[in-house]
């Protein structure tokens, strides 16, 4: 296992994972975001490479046929998947941490191979907030909203898989709380125990 701490955000859709995510980057700039690949069209304002890497399904299918993928799913309809090369290029970037934003099964198939890895699952303060904030979406049409929030449930009903359960009631609050978990997880002891070792060999060579 690296230093590179790989810290997994997963909600319901319409939780706030994705300004979560952003809020946390603009806090925390020796992070990374692990920009996912998806069959789905894109959202206002979201832009190609950045938010996601928008591919059609034969393409995406290439790269699962290839191996390129740590984690892929398919999610209301749409393929998304992390290639392993995220991770190579946050390591080469020189970065500390990276973040998945993936749901349910992606965050298993990640830490199915790198157990280090910190889980996060962030609940929404209400279903009916869920749903207010679903509605809110100008991109999506009333049956895609009905599948999300009908969705919703199955989602959180894997929380147990997840290290840490967040309530995003306030933006501000759950933003603090990602950072506490961040330096908490620093201070591990297996990432602190080389430091200590050191200092241990310097004492017996004095």
């Amino acid at each position: 296992m690296d230093d590179l701490l790989l810290l997994i955000l997963s909600s319901p859709s319409g939780a706030g994972k994705t300004t979560l995510t952003r809020r946390l980057l603009a806090r925390l700039p020796e992070f990374t975001f692990s920009v996912s690949h998806t069959t789905r069209k894109p959202r206002a304002k979201e832009v190609n490479g950045e938010d996601y890497h928008f591919v059609d399904r034969t393409r995406f299918e290439e790269l699962v046929a290839n191996g390129a993928f740590a984690e892929w799913a398919e999610v209301h309809g749409n393929l998304y998947g992390t290639t392993l090369t995220e991770i190579d290029r946050a390591r080469k970037q020189g970065c500390t941490g990276i973040i998945f934003d993936v749901d349910y099964q992606g965050a298993r198939q990640i830490k199915a191979t790198r157990k280090e890895a910190v889980g996060i699952f962030i609940l929404p303060p209400s279903l009916q907030e869920l749903e207010r904030r679903l509605r809110g979406r100008a991109s999506d049409d009333e049956d895609t909203i009905r599948r999300r929030f009908d969705k919703s449930l199955v989602e959180i009903e894997h929380y147990p898989f997840f290290d840490y359960v967040l309530v995003n009631d306030d933006v501000e609050h759950a933003v603090a709380t990602l950072e506490g978990i961040v330096l908490a997880e620093r201070t591990r002891r297996w990432r602190m125990a080389a430091r200590a070792e050191l200092l241990l060999r310097e004492g017996v060579v004095r």
